[in-house]
């Protein structure tokens, strides 16, 4: 049976607002409702969410299609970038290239690669090690440790080339028993098991 890890689509973004507190803009809301029309949305046991209001947004819609509720997992979140607060895109995205190509260092107090990477794939492999692996799951968080988590499956260092496309709203699908890859990045509304 199929595992996913899912990233929030579209947010709307207020540098005014606390990046954890951030919501799903009306695209990304979208977005969600034609994923949750999908199947395999329906066939999903379990939807596992980091704690951030874009992730619950996200995994709510899901897991209203499926007729489950949503767990709230807090040590899911996305890197900790407190530290430097609002960056505007341009700068925000040189900053990810160096979280990325550095990852035993740390961007001005953001929260290190490896132990973003160390602390998701521990998250989800406490939650697998008490499921049953029959059982489809979905995994709903965001790009950047979402794309730590992908590294690690894959068993290969971690670079930001094997990032989500832009937009959010993308997932890959594992295997349950032995943790393996099967998909590459794939938008969520096209993803077909």
């Amino acid at each position: 049976m199929f595992g996913l890890y899912i990233t929030h689509p579209q947010v709307k973004i207020d540098p005014l607002v606390p990046v954890p507190q951030w919501g799903l803009e009306d695209l990304g809301r979208q977005r969600a409702e034609q994923t949750a029309q999908r199947p395999w949305v329906r066939a999903l046991k379990r939807i596992v969410s980091s704690n951030e209001l874009k992730a619950v947004e996200t995994a709510e819609i899901l897991a209203a299609a499926a007729g489950i509720s949503v767990e709230r997992v807090e040590a899911m979140h996305e890197n900790d970038r407190s530290a430097t607060g609002f960056l505007e895109p341009t700068a925000f995205e040189a900053a990810a290239d160096w979280f990325f190509a550095h990852p035993e260092e740390s961007f001005r107090g953001w929260e290190r690669a490896i132990a973003a990477q160390r602390r998701i794939v521990d998250a989800v492999s406490v939650i697998l090690s008490n499921h049953d692996p029959r059982l489809p799951i979905a995994f709903v968080g965001h790009g950047g440790v979402g794309t730590l988590l992908k590294c690690h499956l894959s068993g290969v260092p971690i670079a930001r080339t094997f990032d989500q496309p832009g937009g959010g709203g993308n997932l890959f699908a594992f295997t349950l028993d032995d943790r393996r890859l099967t998909s590459n990045w794939t938008t969520m509304e096209h993803w077909q098991p």
